[in-house]
């Protein structure tokens, strides 16, 4: 195994490139996950690796053999560049600190609306024009959670494949689908096939318990900025709210979706 340990080596440079700028990301197809637990559900979801980066000092397992035993189950684990680097090197390249010493490059793929398979009653949460990254990952990790069939992000102003997205959902953007689509794609993929459509919004809306979500469901939210578009309030089949008993008018976007989330829940584990 190559050992690098300099920062200035451009195979770190690259992974650096990978980490900061979306636009090398869609250039080169590839995005960086950091550590063991997020790796593994990155590979149990069918993504390819292309490079491992390991720090054996920062390992539970000191073996060099760690990093390549986890990518057995991906087949010809020697297809699979890997590259021993220094302390040093890690903790520059590193987000965190507690991630077994892994960081490795993995390919992107583009998964669409017609890819989705959904159970008879799905439960789908729609976000319209997401801002941060950071929100996005929180509310994956909440879908995860509460079993959702898959997140879809319409007209998005994030990258599915920033480090601060795939760092905050630790592993769920890998366990929960994810696409990413036109605000009417969307609209039209959920009305062929009789998906309820719940907008999140105060304005002419009903209490969220006291909607039915047993159905197939499509729970939609918006900006903690602006909320939802008229397209999407329109082409709602009910406004849901969630009350609000201080003085402040909103909650955090992932916070709302994760209420709205095990609302959903609930009802299905109690409904007769």
């Amino acid at each position: 195994m190559e050992q690098i340990t300099s920062l200035q080596n451009p195979k770190i440079k690259q992974l650096l490139l990978l980490q900061q700028k979306s636009s090398e990301r869609r250039k080169t197809g590839l995005f960086v996950v950091e550590g063991q637990q997020e790796l593994q559900h990155c590979m149990e979801a069918g993504y390819e690796v292309d490079t491992v980066f390991w720090c054996p000092a920062l390992s539970a397992d000191a073996s060099a053999e760690k990093p390549l035993s986890t990518l057995a189950s991906q087949g010809d684990r020697h297809s699979v560049r890997c590259f021993e680097v220094s302390r040093e090197v890690y903790e520059k390249v590193a987000y965190r600190g507690s991630t077994e010493g892994v960081i490795a490059e993995v390919r992107t793929r583009s998964l669409q609306l017609d890819d989705l398979k959904l159970g008879e009653h799905p439960l789908i949460v729609v976000l319209e024009s997401v801002e941060k990254p950071g929100n996005l990952g929180a509310i994956l990790r909440s879908a995860d959670a509460s079993g959702v069939d898959a997140v879809v992000v319409c007209d998005p102003l994030t990258d599915l494949y920033n480090p601060n997205l795939i760092r905050s959902s630790v592993g769920a953007a890998f366990t929960v689908p994810c696409v990413a689509c036109r605000s009417e794609e969307c609209i039209a993929f959920l009305k062929q096939r009789g998906i309820k459509i719940l907008t999140a919004q105060l304005q002419d809306s009903h209490l969220y318990y006291d909607t039915d979500m047993t159905c197939g469901t499509a729970i939609v939210m918006g900006t903690e900025h602006s909320g939802l578009t008229p397209q999407w309030r329109q082409a709602a089949d009910s406004h849901i709210r969630i009350p609000m008993q201080g003085r402040v008018d909103s909650l955090n976007v992932s916070v709302s979706a994760a209420i709205l989330m095990f609302e959903a829940v609930r009802q299905r584990l109690t409904r007769p």
